[in-house]
């Protein structure tokens, strides 16, 4: 009787182990996942940005340059039925360069006017970018953390080889999640060749892994059982795993040159990621980092440095 006894202790402890490891995943998917106000990034110390950074990410000249140019709305319906928005801003002189910009978690298309206007008025690059599932205008109930997002980019970027014609050059310049994005188009079969250089600003190695990494600095938490667990959630509800949603496992198939660049004192997204990803990328690849830039702010506070390297590897890549 008394084993009988302790075996139903055990079976019952379990149960209400595996109970709150259930709600636990619930959470967390609500938490970073589906699609609605992500309250829990506020006044994460993480995301504190200097007060440089905030003066132009805020209050800088290009959101007015953003407002004064003439984009065409793009619409596509994605190959699981959303429906996508994007932008399409043409050069002010004819060009085979486009630029594709692919922005951050809980961002959206104007973000990355940021960058799109260096692209327009110094290099006279054509412009294409896009909402991202789950964000913005464009459709989803949940965020796809680049994974399926790399597919929507894949045919975005038909759209505008088709737009443009055959001998378009594309660049693809993510930021964050949009760095994640691009890394995970480059492993793609369905990558057009036209597609000629990719830049990959502080980018994460797989969804997995930000989690893990999240999870013990937010919540102090482990990875074990509530990471495997949320995966199985998220693969039900989103239609993809945490593990599989990998830059890493992507860039090791990759055929196009990428520039990384990092920030050495970004701790929301640790350096050591992306040195991971150069370690293992297939395709020729260099990496730049900047002291003192935390989480996406290389180009803000370090602008020169970052544009000459920028402008460095488009030259090697990209033709005249």
């Amino acid at each position: 009787m008394k084993k009988k006894r302790i075996i139903g202790i055990g079976i019952g402890i379990l149960s209400i182990l595996l109970v709150i490891d259930i709600i636990a995943s619930y959470y967390f998917y609500n938490l970073a996942i589906e699609r609605n106000v992500k309250d829990f990034l506020q006044g994460n110390a993480d995301l504190e940005v200097s007060a440089e950074a905030m003066d132009v990410f805020i209050e800088g000249d290009w959101r007015e340059w953003v407002d004064n140019q003439d984009f065409e709305h793009w619409e596509m319906t994605s190959y699981d039925g959303l429906e996508l928005k994007g932008y399409y801003l043409p050069a002010k002189e004819p060009t085979n360069k486009t630029v594709v910009l692919a922005h951050g978690y809980l961002g959206n298309a104007r973000d990355m006017g940021l960058y799109g206007q260096y692209y327009y008025e110094e290099l006279g690059y054509n412009i294409f970018t896009a909402d991202m599932r789950g964000h913005g205008n464009s459709g989803g109930d949940y965020i796809g953390f680049g994974w399926h997002d790399r597919l929507d980019y894949i045919d975005w970027m038909d759209k505008i080889i088709e737009k443009t014609g055959d001998d378009t050059e594309i660049v693809m310049h993510g930021v964050s999640m949009g760095a994640a994005t691009v890394l995970m188009a480059s492993g793609e079969k369905g990558l057009q060749p036209n597609v000629k250089a990719v830049i990959a600003d502080s980018p994460y190695t797989s969804v997995y892994d930000m989690f893990d990494y999240q999870l013990e600095r937010m919540f102090h938490l482990p990875a074990f059982p509530v990471l495997p667990s949320t995966s199985i959630v998220t693969k039900m509800k989103a239609g993809y795993s945490l593990s599989e949603a990998s830059a890493l496992d992507q860039v090791k198939k990759a055929e196009v040159p990428i520039l990384y660049i990092h920030g050495n004192a970004d701790t929301f997204v640790p350096t050591k990621m992306t040195e991971e990803l150069l370690e293992n990328t297939k395709s020729e690849a260099e990496m730049i980092t900047f002291d003192g830039a935390g989480h996406g702010e290389a180009f803000v506070i370090q602008e020169d440095r970052y544009v000459s390297k920028l402008n460095e590897f488009l030259e090697k890549h990209i033709k005249d």
